[in-house]
């Protein structure tokens, strides 16, 4: 099976499963997605949904070439703090690959839906006090898309503020000016709706034929426009080392939304770990489950998801 990441050219790998439990859900279509449920010790605890980000990212963070365990470490810190957490491996990832054979039988609305149906689920459960979305990166635009009207809280981790295509266009602008000739009229035919026949190899793994659907489909949602929608309460997270996502991101996404609380935590990146903002040492730490990720981020989502 293949996959794709969409917001950056330094990870492209195929990805067996890491997690240990096992919380199955039945999604809108019935496809079964596997997660891991950490219930709080407290009774009538609040319930965090953690949505990975994109590619073949697991529900702990990491894929068969890359552990990192962030999102793991995310769930086990809200759990300290009293909070409930649902993490989950995305269809067509992991143990919940399914009946799917190739990554183009996956739309991003389908993302959307299976978070819907998670929200949904653990509502009709009445097992937790609110159920609180949290998004990671791809993550932030599928969650604040999902959240509308069902869920109580949703919080931003480096969230886009821009559409897919413009945030690969801005991101390829620091590559060699090659790259950056060759992915333009790429990028120009795909935000046309239009399909492209022929790639160069070099451009292969953000652009080949099975993903181009889905850039087009995720690239016709404004996340700017998606989190004014949002009438709950908002965080905003970014930091300020992140080498994928800019802090003006989030200045726009905080600008757009209704009612929301905007963190920039200094010297984060964006596997939520303190690092330099030098590109080569920044990367060295996403590969490092040794770090700890930043306690100053997980202490901010749980005082807004336990705020009254």
């Amino acid at each position: 099976m293949k996959y794709y990441y969409a917001f950056t050219l330094f990870f492209v790998f195929n990805f067996c499963s890491l997690s240990a439990s096992d919380y199955i859900i039945n999604s809108f279509d019935n496809h079964n997605i596997h997660g891991t449920l950490i219930n709080s010790n407290n009774l009538n605890s609040n319930l965090a949904i953690i949505i990975s980000g994109s590619g073949p990212t697991d529900r702990d963070g990491n894929n068969i070439s890359l552990k990192s365990d962030y999102l793991k470490m995310l769930a086990e810190g809200l759990q300290e703090n009293g909070i409930s957490t649902y993490r989950y491996d995305k269809r067509g990832v992991g143990k919940s690959i399914g009946d799917l054979k190739t990554g183009n039988e996956i739309k991003f609305l389908d993302y959307i839906n299976d978070v819907v149906s998670i929200i949904n689920h653990f509502k009709e459960s009445k097992h937790f006090k609110e159920v609180v979305v949290i998004g990671h990166s791809e993550g932030a635009l599928i969650g604040m898309i999902a959240c509308q009207l069902i869920a109580d809280r949703f919080i931003s981790i480096a969230g886009a503020g821009e559409d897919y295509l413009t945030l690969i266009e801005r991101q390829l602008s620091i590559q060699p000016p090659f790259v950056k000739s060759m992915s333009e009229p790429i990028i120009e035919k795909l935000k046309n709706k239009k399909l492209v026949d022929s790639v160069p190899p070099l451009l292969n793994s953000l652009f080949r034929a099975d993903v181009q659907s889905y850039l087009i489909d995720a690239s016709s949602y404004d996340p700017s426009e998606e989190i004014s929608k949002l009438n709950i309460p908002i965080l905003i997270i970014q930091g300020s080392t992140d080498i994928q996502i800019e802090v003006n991101d989030a200045l726009i996404l905080h600008k757009a939304a209704k009612n929301s609380r905007l963190e920039i935590i200094d010297g984060m990146n964006h596997v939520f770990r303190q690092a330099s903002d030098n590109r080569l040492l920044n990367l060295q730490t996403y590969g490092n489950p040794e770090l700890p990720i930043d306690h100053n981020m997980v202490n901010l989502i749980s005082e807004f998801i336990d705020k009254k």
